[in-house]
């Protein structure tokens, strides 16, 4: 038994200096080689900062919505619901939101929301809609804003990120950055 014991608790020694120190350092100084020094997308319009990978909670009609948070859009708690899809308060959750969406989208079929619309992401912070969901709510935006449709399809497309190298992952949209371009967008009314 002594044996075990005396090369296990020098390999968990090693192991808590390591992880805990060596390599947050590690990650620290790799991190200080990204753009901004590791502290995230800041952008600042209008003298206001965000930060343009955490999701912006955008629940007027005149914007896009963004995807839903389980942690209400707080950076500090980031976190999924980690309830299953079987968990009758999750699909009462999930029925709730399918409902408002269609409150504020009369002219959309239940069957066409996207999930991204009516489920949060594993983070619950994920600031990117698809190409779809965007397209989805162009009809009440145009109404809203009073601005031609074709107008916010053009943006859709401008803001659209592809696949990085055309191959890994979906077309997405950061909702912050769209939401911040389609402000720049006169009205039909002014």
């Amino acid at each position: 038994m002594k044996n075990n014991i005396i090369p296990a608790t020098k390999l968990t020694f090693i192991l808590l200096l390591f992880f805990c120190g060596v390599y947050s350092l590690i990650i620290l100084a790799i991190a200080q080689l990204a753009p901004n020094k590791g502290k995230g997308e800041i952008i600042n319009p209008n003298n206001k900062s965000y930060y343009s990978n955490i999701a912006q909670n955008f629940s007027d009609d005149k914007f896009f919505s963004s995807r839903p948070s389980a942690v209400s859009y707080n950076a500090a708690g980031s976190a999924g619901s980690n309830k299953g899809p079987s968990n009758p308060e999750y699909l009462a959750e999930v029925q709730a939101r399918i409902d408002t969406f269609m409150v504020h989208n009369p002219a959309i079929k239940k069957e066409e929301i996207p999930s991204d619309l009516v489920t949060a992401s594993g983070s619950g912070l994920d600031p990117n809609i698809s190409v779809q969901a965007a397209k989805i709510q162009v009809k009440r935006i145009a109404k809203t804003r009073n601005i031609s449709e074709n107008i916010l399809n053009q943006l859709i497309e401008q803001q659209t990120e592809k696949p990085l190298l055309g191959l890994f992952g979906p077309e997405k949209i950061n909702v912050l950055q769209l939401n911040l371009a389609l402000e720049n967008i006169p009205s039909l009314n002014k």
